[in-house]
């Protein structure tokens, strides 16, 4: 058992999230039995809202540290940065987890999402069709690599007792083969995880351009895809340093600056190229003359790109301020929130259909289900760090 299980699980703050987490479960409840016209404000012209900005468009991005930190402990062998790959991954699980059952709830005809498995449904031209099959896979590729998380705890350790002690040989065995096994073929699994990322990340902005006449033009553009796939790059690295500076107080482990400050310089970079192929794009279209339009959609575009973008730069690449870890923490921060932004500005604030009659507003239900999607996952975070090696262990370099 690691040192973090000596942290209780059980916290005022844990018992908040708790309740948070039951009324979102209830609000759910209610949209299985009447309908999910009976819980949101959305119609035959919003066909999807804040459960997709947020809790799929945003959650996608946001859950993007996984194959970030994968590629450059393991496929460039940066071995100073083993140490962040295992809560990145957990992140990454559990926030894709969450996205499938975000578009899960979010269709109306629910019970029809097995047909994304049968091919005789495909249909290779659909932009949709390719976000489903990539999340499906590398949500798969995640739990596989998480596996050896769970081996390293249960192995050697195996002690069923009363009539199931009977299978603690077999279960030991069991460990041994896969423990095995993983080791032969992970190298595999995390150059897999990494091009399926980059396929759905960027296929989350095909999406939308095929959508010209209903998003705005601050945002629809034919390199919406590029944009989405650089945007991941910069917040999946930012992430991590969120969560390890969460995860540091809330579990009073060591918040480590020689690890994320290294990692914090890199973002200024990623950031600088997507700020490029932003302010490019906008200037070969000349979309910027809508910023001096005193509207919602240029206030949140400015908001999306100065304090989610510019300001974080800023702060990362000055070097007292990346080494001090309220600075990096809050650089981090803007920056989740920058993109998350993106993805609702083009999702729910700059989506307008051409006949729509009132603008979309998220009923308080809708956001419930939201803050309790939020609250399980991290709830679910808290209970895999207490009891599996996810922030500190002696597992192999390899294990993902």
């Amino acid at each position: 058992m690691n040192e973090q299980a000596k942290v209780p699980f059980f916290t005022r703050g844990v018992m908040t999230l708790t309740v948070i987490a039951v009324a979102g479960i209830a609000v759910l409840a209610a949209r299985f039995v009447f309908g999910i016209g009976a819980v949101t404000n959305l119609d035959d012209q919003y066909p999807w809202g804040i459960w997709i900005g947020i809790d799929v468009a945003s959650g996608v991005a946001l859950a993007a540290g996984g194959f970030t930190t994968a590629f450059i402990a393991h496929i460039l062998h940066r071995e100073r940065f083993h140490s962040i790959v295992r809560p990145a991954l957990l992140t990454a699980m559990l926030g894709y987890t969450f996205v499938a059952l975000g578009v899960f709830i979010d269709l109306g005809r629910y019970y029809n999402i097995w047909h994304v498995l049968m091919p005789w449904y495909w249909q290779g031209n659909s932009a949709l069709f390719e976000v489903g099959v990539c999340v499906l896979m590398y949500l798969t590729v995640l739990y596989i690599e998480f596996l050896p998380i769970v081996v390293e705890r249960f192995k050697g350790r195996v002690n069923w007792r009363g009539g199931m002690a009977r299978f603690n040989g077999a279960t030991e065995k069991v460990l041994n083969v896969l423990d095995a096994t993983l080791n032969r073929v992970m190298s595999f699994f995390i150059i897999a995880g990494v091009v399926l990322s980059c396929a759905h990340q960027s296929s989350l902005g095909t999406l939308m351009v095929i959508a010209p006449s209903k998003l705005h033009p601050l945002w629809h553009t034919s390199v919406l895809p590029l944009q989405f796939l650089l945007s991941a790059f910069a917040v999946g690295l930012a992430m991590v340093i969120f969560e390890s500076y969460l995860a540091s107080r809330s579990l009073k482990h060591p918040f480590d600056l020689d690890v994320l400050a290294p990692l914090g310089r890199m973002i200024p970079f990623l950031l600088t190229l997507y700020f490029a192929a932003k302010l490019i794009d906008m200037v070969s279209r000349g979309t910027y003359t809508y910023l001096a339009e005193p509207s919602l959609q240029s206030i949140s575009w400015l908001v999306e790109v100065v304090v989610g973008v510019v300001v974080p730069a800023f702060i990362l690449m000055t070097h007292r301020l990346r080494r001090n870890q309220t600075w990096l923490f809050s650089a981090a921060a803007m920056i989740v929130g920058g993109v998350a932004l993106n993805r609702i500005n083009v999702f729910v604030i700059g989506y307008k259909p051409l006949y729509a009659e009132q603008p979309y507003v998220p009923a308080w239900s809708e956001v419930l289900v939201t803050a309790g999607f939020i609250a399980i996952l991290v709830l679910l975070y808290r209970f895999f760090v207490l009891n599996l090696p996810v922030l500190d262990h002696e597992g192999d370099a390899h294990h993902a």
